[in-house]
């Protein structure tokens, strides 16, 4: 009997910590020191993407004391065929990791199984809604958090560059793979280059040829997406003459920069990376890049101290100073090939959007023409997050075939 009641009581313990778990309780607090499991989906010196995960967190242990970094990078079925990235995160878990972060959509629905599966560690994943309330999913994971910078307003000054740049008024997107975040990024692009060629150069909008071709993937991976180079080249020979990256690496910038070394007049913008311009001075715009440093900071704080609560969190640029290394977490550098004009025009772009302009706003229609916003209608976090089509007036395709 007294066995059996040691068992009863032990299954109760059990019990009442997994109903701990499931009500809220965060893991329990590292206290003096942390060391985070930084997982990457390309190669930790990208130029692009992955590399701004990495210079992030070395940031942010830089900046939080007690704070130390272990990392896999390359974290992709091409480059680890066999291997699932929450297998991967385990092999951190052994080398002292309590805090992994899975730094790409592709590891979604494997950072989810990790988190589930340790409920006694903590979990950031980035560029994920799992833990949104308002969200579609809306997990309950007190392990994990979700962090993303409000690129839209980066890509909207990106897409101001192209239009003030191009000569053709054909800009060409290139794209990774279709989903809710690449289609915003993309028309938040075209809503950029649309205000700037109607408002600033008092175009007609219909004179404005905005196409996206996607190659399938964040990067290119050899026989299995399209080769960015070639689709980058299909762009400068059909006549766009900018070109704005939506991939993970420089390809778009490095095939502009050829083609301006042989005299034509071509541009490109990457992406990501706030140095990606480095890799091409004369033919780059400029580079919207992410900043993850301070987010991270406060995530890997509050795993220490005790305060981490789960949530989502969309950050926005610092309209003080959007390339504020300590509180901006979007940012956009400006390229040596940047007219003064343009560069100008960028200036005072941004200035409205710091005043409250609002480009995600009606009247807008989706891609086949149906009702998006209504006139005057602002769209909510929501609509913005899950964009279900490319928007009226771009070309290329909106859903997977």
């Amino acid at each position: 009997m007294r066995n059996f009641a040691r068992i009863i009581t032990l299954l109760l313990a059990v019990a009442l910590c997994g109903a701990a778990f499931a009500q809220g309780a965060a893991p329990k607090a590292t206290g003096s020191s942390l060391t985070i499991g930084l997982l990457m989906v390309g190669p930790y010196n990208d130029h692009g993407y992955s590399q701004a995960h990495f210079d992030g967190a070395q940031y942010a242990v830089k900046n939080v004391k007690g704070a130390s970094l272990i990392y896999l990078d390359k974290v992709n079925p091409a480059d680890r065929p066999g291997t699932t990235a929450s297998q991967l995160a385990e092999s951190l878990v052994a080398k002292g990791a309590k805090l992994v972060i899975f730094s790409s959509d592709d590891m979604s629905d494997e950072a989810v199984k990790f988190a589930k599966a340790h409920p006694d560690l903590f979990v950031i994943m980035a560029s994920g809604d799992q833990v949104w309330k308002e969200g579609k999913i809306a997990l309950n994971l007190p392990n994990m958090v979700n962090v993303m910078g409000r690129m839209e307003y980066g890509k909207m000054i990106a897409g101001v560059a192209a239009a003030l740049t191009t000569q053709t008024g054909k800009i060409g997107y290139l794209g990774p793979l279709i989903n809710d975040e690449t289609r915003r990024l993309a028309s938040s692009v075209y809503l950029g280059a649309k205000y700037a060629w109607v408002n600033y150069l008092k175009k007609d909008p219909s004179k404005l040829e905005f196409k996206v071709t996607w190659i399938g993937f964040w990067f290119n991976i050899p026989g299995v997406t399209s080769d960015p180079t070639q689709v980058a080249d299909d762009f400068f020979n059909s006549g766009y003459d900018v070109v704005v990256s939506g991939i993970d690496t420089t390809e778009a910038l490095t095939e502009a920069t050829k083609l301006t070394g042989q005299g034509k007049k071509v541009f490109a913008i990457p992406y990501d990376y706030a140095d990606a311009i480095k890799e091409g001075a004369g033919a780059a715009l400029g580079v919207p890049y992410f900043n993850w440093g301070p987010a991270y900071a406060n995530v890997f704080k509050s795993a220490m101290t005790g305060s981490w609560k789960s949530h989502f969190e969309w950050n926005g640029p610092d309209w003080k100073n959007i390339n504020n290394p300590d509180t901006s977490a979007v940012g956009f550098n400006k390229g040596a090939a940047l007219s003064k004009d343009a560069s100008a025009g960028i200036d005072k772009f941004v200035a409205e959007l710091a005043k409250g302009l609002r480009l995600w706003k009606g009247p807008l229609n989706l891609q086949d023409g149906s009702a998006y916003l209504k006139d005057g209608q602002a769209a909510t976090d929501q609509q913005v997050w899950y964009l279900p089509q490319l928007l009226q007036g771009m070309q290329g395709q909106s859903v997977s075939k």
